[in-house]
């Protein structure tokens, strides 16, 4: 069953560990079932009951899933084995568009407001005790919350929108619980997921969102809890629309005990208006990042949500971290207050290259999605293919897989620093590359 790998171990811990091992080097491979508890009990003469608590920290860590009698295989996706990987290498001279990083040029210049934080922390010491959130960050923070139309509630930092994210799962959920995510949606939470040890369950989208339809049949099927993108969705540009945002919240009003998280990481590059779902359920969670507008060095996101929610996880980041740096949120701050980033022109600047492209792909007949944000998603019929053509065409992109479930193939692209003219050669080599052709699966 297993081919040459012999599990080893004689405590819960080696066992577990010795499986993780070889997910790892790929010696067992994504869907590879494993034995049977008592077989390998067994097998390595230990008591059922230590295979099984080895088992259990295995899918308590993402590596492995079971259902039921079908017993227990590695994951499809194991959380040893992230999504990141799944990659080109750009050789020297080949157009990178594949990264979904924000343009340089549009970031702000950090020395001068971090050189008058840390001033302020020489005259006034941050010491153990002190308030978690600066109270310069925390006033505007709110303040756009509020005229965004979030409720009103305290806010929490997080040192980016995934530490939050998962904060909030873990304040809530359990091993085994399951999870509605977006499908094609941002990998870095689809690896995050399965290694808390919950479960994903797929929810389509298209230009405004998720679809109804698919949330209500994962609520139903039992889903604990679901994560949207309100703008920018990653990869595939996604925005909630007022229309859409009333049926997610109908749909969520039937279900209020799920706890629902939104992303808003698209905040100040994105000139689309906020439709938020917040407080429709009796726990929900609203995440907003600083990463795309202002660095995503800073590695600060805004946390709010119910009254529960962010006693949680402010009460776990008091046993972990403790706060994240207040230097970081006094320079946050100051680049708020300076107002140095115009979110009006850096929207416009990624609406130019994003519709630049997006039309010079309509012309040439070829369908694509990109309604917010920096990043073009384009359905592909045979996407190993695609990219590998693309890539001897002079362009690297980002394999569709590393953001799909069960979605159709595709393959992201992402326009933050595309220059003026270079869509149309881009637009030709899409174009070019879309006919079917051989090449290694990246799934």
């Amino acid at each position: 069953m297993l081919g040459e790998y012999r599990i080893t171990g004689r405590g819960a811990a080696e066992i577990s560990a010795s499986v993780e091992r070889a997910v790892g080097t790929g010696e067992l491979e994504p869907g590879q079932p494993l034995p049977p508890m008592r077989e390998l009990a067994a097998r390595l003469g230990v008591n059922p009951n230590t295979v099984a608590a080895a088992y259990r920290t295995l899918r308590e860590r993402g590596v492995i899933e079971t259902a039921g009698r079908r017993g227990s295989r590695v994951r499809a996706t194991p959380a040893t084995t992230g999504r990141e990987f799944i990659r080109v290498e750009v050789p020297e001279g080949v157009r990178d568009v594949s990264e979904g990083n924000p343009d340089p040029a549009l970031l702000p210049a950090l020395g001068p407001v971090f050189a008058a934080a840390a001033g302020q922390g020489d005259r006034e010491p941050v010491l153990y005790g002190h308030a978690p959130v600066e109270p310069e960050l925390e006033r505007p923070a709110r303040a756009g919350l509020v005229a965004d139309g979030v409720p009103d509630e305290p806010v929490a930092v997080t040192s980016g929108s995934l530490d939050a994210m998962e904060r909030v799962l873990a304040a809530h959920l359990r091993p085994g619980d399951t999870v509605a995510v977006e499908d094609p949606g941002w990998g870095s939470l689809l690896d995050l997921v399965p290694a808390l040890g919950l479960r994903t369950v797929a929810v389509g989208v298209d230009d405004e969102g998720p679809l109804p339809d698919d949330v209500r049949r994962a609520l139903d099927a039992g889903a604990r809890a679901l994560v949207v993108t309100d703008r920018a969705q990653n990869p595939t540009g996604a925005a909630l629309s007022a229309t859409r945002a009333r049926a997610l919240r109908s749909v969520l009003r039937d279900h209020p005990e799920t706890l629902l998280i939104e992303d808003d990481h698209g905040h100040h590059v994105v000139d689309l208006p906020l439709h938020p779902l917040a407080g429709t359920t009796h726990h929900w969670a609203f995440v907003r990042s600083v990463a795309k507008a202002y660095g995503p060095d800073l590695r600060l996101a805004v946390l709010t949500g119910d009254t529960v929610t962010l006693d949680r996880v402010r009460g776990r980041q008091r046993l972990g971290p403790g706060w994240v740096s207040l230097v970081t949120q006094r320079a946050v701050a100051l680049l708020w207050a300076g107002g140095a980033v115009d979110p009006r022109a850096v929207a416009a600047a990624y609406g130019r290259r994003r519709n630049a492209l997006l039309g010079a792909l309509e012309r040439r007949g070829v369908t694509a999605h990109g309604r917010s944000g920096m990043n073009v998603w384009i359905p592909v019929p045979d996407e190993t293919g695609a990219v590998a053509r693309l890539l001897n065409a002079g362009w690297a992109v980002a394999p569709g897989a590393r953001f799909r479930i069960g979605a159709p193939p595709g393959i992201r692209i992402t326009v933050s620093t595309l220059a003026d003219g270079e869509e149309r050669p881009l637009a030709d080599a899409v174009a070019s590359a879309l006919g079917p052709g051989p090449g290694r699966r990246y799934v």
